[in-house]
């Protein structure tokens, strides 16, 4: 039995290692290693090196502006790589210029190696206003459709080029395992094969061909068992023995590497308590030397000072950056104290510490990828060369996405769809928000402006006024999300005045689940719907009438309480800006409900 063990995880690495070798352009790679024969160490450090676009200039107004602090970064430190949006909504055009001014200023340095700007599109280019939003991969998953997220990686593409960004910090490809971890969401589900097909088919959108003017690379994360933590809670521990890892974690990060993926980001967190970014068997022996991966490993946010900070396992940052480089870390997001990374870098190389072969590997991963990407030709591109930016073809192709994302769990005695000319009663938190159709990573990082900066498309209940007439559908919240509070927070408005409006209706349509959030501001300790929305349900049912619970929610939480008084029960994920359409159209039945759970439903918390 033990040699049919070792023999099967043999054969497990023998099959990534084949399955997933990608290939070098021997005329790229000549362009490469030209010029990193001209680069001094500390050039080739500035490589190493992404900042967030604080580290550049500061926000004034709403318009973001440069100033010393570029030169001294771009210029001074050869920083090679930049992330992160300015804070307010920026447009498409917006975009443009601020791209342009950090290329200007990188054309200022010695080499004139241009500046790889990356942004978490993270369902869509949601960072940039006026795109085309997509439900979140976990709603991508319930379609269980590789050619709609294909085409959703080819609008993002295009998109994220019309803005001039070309790196995106997607697809996400952690396995759904642990429901109470607040980026669940962000996934394909919990099945590696689903993950790892899903995935493949949106980078195969995103890249290729790779080197085109309307294609991104790709940044596939968080590698690995981000998603597992033993306490639920984002960037803690996961203890997973290496057989479940490579069966379970690993697989649809090799389909991600066949597809041809150019960068991979790092899980935040530790694995069997050795921090992920200083996990040399983790990044080179298994991602780089099994997979064959030839592109670069970004950190994650700050994550090589957390190796000190959080996790105590240096004496300081700069053994900490020193392990990191050592164990396959080819680009730090640091994103602050480049300073200190620079200076730190080149000093451990100096003290022989890391070796000057090490920097030169994830020096020729970083330029390889701008080569291939064609940013030495390109290094901007512009809104007036990408027609279809935003237009009715891209939204359509949203709408079509949501609409086969939307998951019909009960449908008791043909409750759905809604008979013509009845009248419903729309109620519930999340009945009239555009906030919680989008979730997280929607026009800024928790999503808290999104009824603001997407109040042109349709909540549930604007949808619904418009599919079943505005005088057929009454609305009363019963309960609300406090919009300046934590997401968990929730009140009673006037849950008599819910009671009340149902007597005078043939339906009660309850929008219920969460509110939007992202990371560790999402923790939570319990799965349970809030005790106000279990009230409201529980009142309604009083009632009489048939109620229909419309799940939107990131997380599973459990309904145990009030699922089996539930005539029908509706899940909608975080269905995007269209979702609200996509809904009704369901609803009144001129859609058949085709999504499928992609993570299992947990009955009991």
């Amino acid at each position: 039995m033990k040699q049919f063990f070792v023999l099967a995880i043999t054969l497990l690495a023998l099959t990534c290692q084949l399955i997933a070798q990608q290939k070098i352009d021997p005329v790229i790679e000549a362009k490469v290693d030209s010029l990193l024969k001209q680069m001094t160490l500390e050039e080739k450090v500035g490589q190493m090196a992404q900042v967030s676009l604080e580290s550049l200039g500061s926000l004034k107004g709403d318009k973001f502006s440069f100033g010393d602090k570029m030169k001294e970064a771009v210029v001074n430190y050869k920083v090679g790589s930049v992330l992160n949006t300015p804070g307010a909504l920026q447009s498409a055009t917006e975009w443009n210029r601020i791209i342009t001014e950090i290329q200007n200023t990188a054309q200022q340095t010695r080499l004139k190696i241009p500046v790889l700007y990356g942004l978490d599109d993270v369902h869509g280019v949601n960072y940039v206003g006026g795109t085309t939003l997509f439900p979140q991969q976990i709603g991508q998953a319930a379609t269980w459709n590789t050619e709609l997220v294909r085409n959703s990686g080819v609008i993002t593409a295009y998109e994220g080029r019309a803005a001039g960004v070309p790196w995106t910090f997607s697809p996400v490809l952690d396995l759904g395992t642990n429901p109470l971890w607040s980026r669940i969401w962000e996934g394909y589900g919990e099945d590696p094969y689903l993950g790892g097909q899903l995935g493949a088919a949106f980078i195969h959108g995103v890249q290729d061909p790779l080197g085109s003017k309307e294609k991104l690379i790709v940044s596939v994360k968080h590698y690995m068992a981000y998603s597992d933590p033993k306490s639920g809670k984002d960037r803690t521990d996961a203890w997973i023995p290496e057989h479940y890892l490579r069966e379970y974690h690993l697989p649809s990060f090799a389909d991600a590497i066949h597809a041809g993926a150019r960068n991979v980001m790092v899980n935040s967190a530790l694995i069997n308590g050795i921090p992920t970014h200083i996990n040399k068997h983790i990044l080179t022996d298994i991602l780089k030397n099994e997979l064959g991966f030839t592109g670069f490993i970004v950190t994650d946010w700050q994550d090589i000072e957390n190796v000190y900070r959080r996790d105590r396992i240096t004496k300081d940052i700069k053994e900490a950056i020193g392990l990191a480089i050592n164990a396959g870390i080819d680009m730090s997001m640091i994103p602050y104290d480049y300073k200190g990374f620079c200076t730190d870098l080149v000093a451990l190389v100096n003290e022989g510490k890391v070796s000057q072969e090490r920097i030169d590997d994830a020096v020729r991963r970083v330029l390889r990828v701008k080569y291939e990407i064609d940013l030495f030709e390109t290094p901007v591109t512009y809104l007036k060369d990408y027609p279809k930016f935003a237009g009715a073809e891209f939204e359509k192709a949203a709408y079509n996405t949501a609409a086969e994302s939307i998951t019909l769990l009960k449908n008791r005695n043909k409750t759905l769809p809604v008979k013509k000319n009845a009248r419903v009663l729309v109620t519930g938190p999340n009945a009239n928000s555009m906030r919680t159709l989008n979730g997280g990573w929607t026009y800024t990082w928790q999503g808290e402006r999104t009824d603001e900066y997407g109040a042109q498309y349709n909540t549930i209940l604007e949808a619904l006024r418009k599919k079943l007439g505005a005088k057929n559908v009454v609305f009363a919240p019963g309960v609300a999300y406090k919009m300046k509070g934590k997401y968990w927070e929730d009140s009673i408005v006037n849950i008599d005045a819910a009671v009340k409006a149902a007597a005078g209706v043939d339906y009660v349509l309850l929008c219920i689940g969460e509110n939007s959030y992202t990371e560790t501001p999402g923790n939570t300790n319990d799965l349970s719907l809030s005790d106000n929305q279990i009230a409201l349900a529980t009142a309604l049912y009083k009632t009489g009438k048939p109620v229909v619970l419309i799940l939107n929610e990131g997380r599973p939480r459990t309904i145990s309480r009030i699922e089996p008084k539930a005539a029908a029960i509706v899940h909608v994920y975080l269905p995007g800006n269209y979702g609200g359409d996509a809904l009704a159209d369901i609803l009144a039945g001129d859609i058949n409900p085709s999504g499928k759970l992609p993570i299992t439903y947990p009955r009991y918390v």
